[in-house]
């Protein structure tokens, strides 16, 4: 399977998981087994991917499109997501001074994780998650600041 293929798989799981497997086979009408098949690396399962309407249905219960912001990143296209625009929450509340600070704190943040992922000259695989989770909320911080100051232009 090619590397594309295996990122495809990997992103396919973390969305199963987000959503839970009980939840998601419910949701998608698929077995366990048949799921399971949808991100198995195995080769046997190689040629598997989970249908476009599975992947909405999952992705409009998930905490975060996992498959679609994968494939957007495999084109070299950038997308940003916003929870709370989708929450129907809007920009308004806070600003870009309480932006600023948020940003501050998650940079920090993701600084201290670092520095603890590096100490030891390896990154493991759970140090890395952590790292991409606290990347991920310094980019919903820059969002919500991009919304502020778009909203202040206008």
């Amino acid at each position: 399977m090619d590397a594309a293929g295996n990122y495809l798989k990997k992103h396919t799981e973390a969305l199963v998981k987000d959503v839970g497997l009980e939840a998601a086979c419910a949701l998608t009408g698929k077995s366990k087994a048949t799921l399971g098949r949808y991100y198995s690396t195995s080769e046997e399962h190689a040629d598997r991917f989970m249908p476009v309407d599975a992947v909405a249905q999952l992705e409009s219960a998930a905490s975060y499109p996992h498959v679609t912001s994968a494939l957007a990143e495999l084109k070299g296209v950038a997308l940003s997501y916003d929870a709370a625009r989708n929450e129907g929450a809007r920009a308004g509340s806070g600003g870009v001074n309480t932006d600023v600070v948020a940003l501050s704190q998650r940079f920090a943040m993701l600084m201290a994780e670092y520095s603890g992922a590096i100490e030891d000259g390896i990154i493991t695989i759970n140090e890395a998650k952590r790292l991409l989770r606290e990347t991920l909320e310094l980019q919903h911080v820059l969002i919500s600041m991009k919304l502020h100051l778009e909203h202040e232009v206008t």
